[in-house]
């Protein structure tokens, strides 16, 4: 794992010097500053102590550093935010693709890490999609993506205990019950039809979700609390998924709560 990083402090730093105007003081706490911060975004030791030894390289350091954080921000956002899209539609190939392209040019270790992470997932769930087996290391809902994904792809389902398990773990998290699960379970196809269910609550949990949030913030930012209020009831009136329920549940809450005092 990465070193816990001092962005927020560096960011403010930068903030006074760039944007408003104040002029930068190399103070013993200024320069570990800039130390730390620039192995932290993989500037070496020698390069930011030659910076160091003058106010104008010193400057140009800070603008490097924020410059670093800033791009590789982006860029992996970016990128999780493709790959996401890619894994969602079965492309598993490309959404493995994106993440070693970032691979390729990120140097920001904790923005490597991140993405590490990702490809690894990523790795593991075309393993999956191979052969059909689970990975105890990979979370549920991806896996059992793909596990459907491998049934279009002409595949029996092996109904095995892994996948028994699997089911029985996530079943309750898209509000089907015990009794309907069991029933599933008692052949490959009724296991398959309980993937399909499993995926397609979520699938119009998280539209339905998101649709209501996009309608409901038009309406907040128009004044229009009651409308916006509305937007959650109406999800609340047919979601079914615990999930989506908690999240509508939570902004009807913060619509409810009474305005910060200025």
């Amino acid at each position: 794992m990465t070193e816990e990083t001092d962005w927020e402090e560096l960011q403010t730093l930068a903030q006074d010097v760039f944007e408003s105007g104040a002029p930068l003081e190399l103070s013993s706490e200024t320069r570990a500053l800039l130390a730390r911060t620039a192995r932290q975004v993989a500037i070496s030791q020698q390069d930011a102590e030659d910076a160091l030894r003058s106010l104008p390289t010193a400057t140009t350091l800070l603008r490097e550093i924020r410059q670093r954080i800033r791009d590789g921000s982006h860029r992996l956002g970016d990128a999780l935010d493709q790959a996401g899209k890619l894994q969602k539609k079965g492309d598993l190939d490309r959404a493995h693709q994106v993440m070693r392209d970032l691979l390729a040019v990120e140097v920001v270790p904790l923005y490597r890490e991140h993405a590490e992470v990702q490809l690894e997932e990523l790795t593991g769930l075309m393993e999956v999609l191979a052969t059909g087996r689970l990975n105890p290391d990979l979370p549920d809902r991806p896996q059992l993506a793909v596990l459907a994904q491998r049934i279009q792809q002409g595949h029996a389902l092996a109904l095995t205990d892994d996948i028994r398990a699997l089911l029985r773990r996530i079943a309750p998290t898209a509000a089907v019950s015990e009794t309907e699960t069991e029933e599933a379970l008692k052949s490959p196809e009724g296991a398959e039809a309980l993937m399909e269910m499993i995926l397609s609550r979520f699938q119009k949990g998280e539209r339905r979700f998101l649709r209501s949030m996009y309608r409901m913030t038009s309406l907040r930012d128009a004044g229009d609390l009651e409308g916006a209020r509305q937007q959650m009831r109406d999800v609340l009136a047919v979601e079914v998924v615990p999930l989506y329920r908690e999240m509508a549940e939570e902004q009807l809450r913060g619509l409810d709560s009474p305005p910060p005092v200025s």
